[in-house]
């Protein structure tokens, strides 16, 4: 059952999106995409390369418009950037001339919040990251986990109700992938935020999500959304674990054959 709008943190309803919409160059990035995200779910977006998950986070960040359809977040229409809605990329995209705290606060200094007060939010933020002594530190002295952390550690500092990320992980070795998904646990579970997070990998959901929304070939729809009822912390190679990632592999295939062979009709086009 669905949850209701009026409840939810996320409410998508047929949305669709397509780019350069009226030109030569136009293709449809998502059609019909119904979705609710419930107040402190955490929800993984899974699907081919090109299928549209990233283009919906911009879309409830308010960064790029609708062409049909609507998002609500908690009730309201989504008509562009919000400070509850923070969105956090794949590259950790620090600003590399100020310090780590400068970069955690930058969105407060643009609010125009006290030198003081996102000194103090600083030290309360980079602590949960457990990068208290980064804190004058240059983004360049940090190694690429610890970097994504800080970009994970800003988005806080705004005090989202709604985290959105697009495969924040992907650039990272696997080991540091999965401290990374740790953290972003103890995160999730301090803050009470809801989290769509966008991955190609069907371990990082699984490991992840509350439900993972499974997503065809573009045009993006929805083609399932399958409920992950397994205890945290979770073990990938349990039973129970192996059987979700049999059943999600077996959704994905066609897709991904799909915006394969889209894809390469492109390439022989061009």
């Amino acid at each position: 059952m669905g949850i209701a709008m009026t409840s939810s943190a996320v409410s998508c309803r047929d949305v669709g999106k397509t780019w350069a919409a009226g030109s030569p160059r136009a293709h449809e990035a998502l059609r019909g995409v119904d979705l609710d995200v419930a107040p402190g779910e955490f929800v993984c977006l899974l699907g081919p390369s090109g299928c549209g998950k990233s283009t919906l986070l911009y879309l409830i960040a308010g960064l790029e418009k609708l062409t049909s359809g609507a998002i609500l977040a908690h009730g309201q229409t989504v008509n562009g950037p919000a400070p509850e809605r923070s969105l956090i990329f794949q590259e950790a995209a620090l600003l590399p001339w100020l310090s780590v705290w400068q970069n955690v606060t930058f969105g407060l200094s643009l609010h125009g919040v006290s030198t003081e007060e996102r000194r103090q939010v600083a030290r309360e933020v980079l602590a949960r990251a457990g990068l208290s002594e980064a804190f004058d530190k240059r983004p360049d002295e940090l190694s690429g986990g610890m970097r994504q952390r800080v970009s994970v550690a800003r988005a806080m500092a705004m005090r989202p109700r709604v985290l959105l990320m697009d495969e924040p992980f992907a650039a990272l070795d696997v080991q540091t992938r999965a401290k990374m998904q740790g953290f972003l646990l103890d995160v999730w579970h301090a803050t009470g935020a809801s989290v769509m997070f966008v991955t190609h990998h069907i371990d990082e959901a699984v490991a992840l999500a509350d439900r993972v929304a499974v997503f065809t070939a573009r045009p993006g729809r929805i083609k399932a959304v399958i409920d992950v009822d397994l205890p945290r912390p979770r073990d990938v190679e349990a039973p129970e674990a192996m059987a979700l990632r049999r059943e999600l592999t077996g959704l994905l295939r066609d897709e991904v054959d799909r915006a394969f062979a889209e894809q390469e009709a492109l390439t022989s086009a061009n």
